[in-house]
């Protein structure tokens, strides 16, 4: 099916029998197929078992029916609210099932590679150490000055060098995955990105004293508050753990970001990228 989309003076075609998904699939009970981020669990699946009823065809059960145990924010592909630094129960503090998402938002994809903290003007809290590597503001607004802000609903960050290693990789104090300065956090919120999508298991650093900067900068919640504020923006997501095939040309794009109504701060999710083809009247241009 093909579906014109109108953004400012021009005419995007998306056909939606193209797509790609950034989500990393799941092997249940393969720890060495996961990635994991923080030491945690590997995620399970266990058949159900209930009286003489076993939820496993192989055993004798007459269906499926698994038991899985799972923790988003560390076993994969996950979407985040402002409730993953907020108090559960707070007024504003949205779940996975209270977001709105539109069906398809105009999305850019970009690839940096991760520079050495302490080479850049950048600031973080706490203060960056020798082994740093962050996404810094300059790599940021090198990649983003030839999209308009409408163009930027959404944004799809892939690291360089980028490799199916990164569907079983394990992130530890042994192997530190790069993160965000505040300052490339706080150009995001300039450009008004309102969906983060990124293939990094955080956008914070892995031990940060607990701060999260740049969660509570992305949000716009006081640094060290657990509250939403009127200024916060709670309808913004972070999407962490994705992969972007090297397939996917840096461009633009629509996105679907998919997620279940998990009233929690996150969920596993599949964000798909659909391919925007420029056919406003007299233009020869595809986006990517």
């Amino acid at each position: 099916m093909n579906i014109t989309v109108e953004l400012l003076n021009n005419k995007y075609q998306i056909n939606t029998d193209f797509s790609w998904s950034l989500a990393i699939p799941v092997h249940f009970n393969h720890a060495e197929q996961q990635p994991n981020h923080f030491g945690a669990n590997a995620a399970l699946s266990v058949p159900m078992q209930a009286g003489s009823f076993i939820g496993d065809t192989e055993q004798g059960g007459s269906c499926n029916v698994n038991t899985l145990t799972i923790n988003p924010h560390c076993n994969g592909t996950h979407t985040e609210t402002i409730a993953h630094i907020c108090d559960l129960n707070a007024e504003l503090s949205l779940k996975i099932a209270d977001i709105e998402l539109p069906p398809l938002m105009p999305c850019a994809v970009i690839s940096i590679t991760p520079e050495h903290a302490l080479s850049s003007n950048d600031d973080y809290s706490p203060a960056f150490n020798n082994s740093d590597k962050i996404i810094s503001r300059h790599a940021l607004e090198e990649n983003l000055s030839n999209f308009d802000n409408e163009q930027l609903q959404a944004l799809v960050i892939r690291t360089l060098p980028n490799s199916n290693d990164k569907c079983q990789q394990a992130y530890n104090g042994n192997n530190q995955p790069a993160f965000f300065s505040r300052d490339a956090i706080l150009y995001l919120n300039e450009r008004g990105i309102e969906h983060l999508i990124v293939d990094i298991p955080s956008i914070d650093r892995l031990h940060d004293e607990g701060l999260m900067t740049c969660h509570h900068l992305f949000w716009q919640v006081i640094e060290g508050a657990h509250q939403a504020s009127p200024n916060s923006q709670v309808n913004k997501t972070i999407t962490e753990m994705a992969f972007i095939t090297n397939d996917i040309n840096d461009g633009f794009y629509f996105i679907n970001l998919q997620t279940p109504a998990f009233v929690n701060d996150a969920a596993p999710s599949r964000p798909v990228l659909y391919q925007a083809i420029d056919i406003t009247a007299g233009s020869q241009q595809k986006r990517n």
